[in-house]
């Protein structure tokens, strides 16, 4: 598997992650199967937040970790906080938020939660889940100065941040921001196309995202590709859907070139942009994560990513 330095730090991870926002619920062999074919891959990162499965995958995750063959310290271990849940805001099985909350004591709360339900004494990174226009420097950096000095979390980031609110964050706290999730993919690749349409006024040209691939380029930040496979917020995958004929031709084709899955050619589409970018994998099936995690090893040639970019219905200005 290939390795990635982790933003500006010397520590070396797998590019792919592997994401246990599924795991609540699962059977605890299932689950550590899920752990052992993710580490067979090369798999060493490992990424959650306090409210999935509202709480129970971080405490599937103990309990399947204790199953597998799998040690702690052989993981690098990340969870997120920030996200309060209201059960009465709802649709499709999915629960919303009813509000975000960055308070000091709040922060805290969520990391000792989290370390609780995963068994562990601490978290290798912490990211803010979202940003909360409420926050406050005192709050936000009281917390993470209580958490390092108590040794309970080593690094710190955050997620779906535009380059202004990781500014702000940073000139509040004295760790250096690691990581920035971001959904990114084929399917979602905003972040590209608005930098090549610059100086455009077609819907290209649109900066969704304040130039956050530049930006955390400059400043050695990890993106980290939430929803690789994923089209929308919650609309479904890409791969084999009907909506997506000519991008599915173009992934077979390419995957029988390579010997690999269409999920395998879906990562390496991520993986090929030098920004070094982290794949985050949902999956707990194991032979979807070792088919996925197969795409790290594949570097695809400029045209073949540019095709691919092309089947996904984008285009050159």
């Amino acid at each position: 598997m290939k390795t990635i330095k982790l933003g500006n730090t010397d520590f070396e991870v797998s590019q792919i992650a592997l994401g246990i926002m599924r795991m609540a619920g699962m059977e605890t062999n299932k689950a550590a199967d899920a752990i052992n074919a993710a580490v067979d891959a090369g798999i060493n990162y490992i990424d959650s937040a306090d409210i999935y499965g509202d709480g129970q995958s971080e405490t599937k995750f103990k309990e399947a970790l204790k199953q597998s063959k799998v040690n702690r310290d052989d993981l690098f271990i990340q969870s997120k906080g920030g996200i309060i849940l209201d059960p009465e805001r709802s649709h499709d099985g999915l629960v919303f938020g009813a509000r975000y909350d960055f308070s000091k004591q709040h922060i805290i709360d969520s990391v000792d939660g989290i370390l609780s339900r995963l068994g562990i004494d601490y978290l290798d990174s912490f990211l803010l889940h979202r940003p909360d226009p409420l926050m406050e420097e005192a709050d936000v950096a009281g917390a993470f100065d209580t958490l390092q000095r108590e040794g309970k979390v080593r690094h710190f980031g955050v997620s779906n941040f535009n380059p202004q609110q990781v500014e702000l964050v940073q000139s509040w706290v004295s760790q250096r921001l690691t990581i920035n999730q971001l959904q990114f993919n084929v399917v979602h690749s905003g972040m590209v196309t608005s930098g090549m349409h610059t100086n455009m006024i077609d819907d290209g040209s649109i900066d969704h995202d304040g130039g956050i691939l530049e930006y955390s380029r400059r400043k050695h930040m990890t993106i980290q590709a939430w929803s690789p496979f994923n089209y929308g917020l919650f609309d479904g995958m890409y791969i084999n859907d009907p909506k997506y004929p000519e991008l599915n031709d173009k992934l077979q084709e390419l995957a029988e070139k390579y010997g690999v899955s269409k999920n395998a050619i879906a990562t390496a589409w991520i993986v090929r942009h030098p920004a070094h970018i982290q794949v985050l994998l949902g999956t707990m099936n194991p032979e979807h994560i070792t088919d996925s995690a197969k795409g790290a090893d594949i570097e695809l040639t400029n045209q073949e990513w540019y095709d691919l970019y092309f089947a996904a219905g984008n285009y050159l200005p």
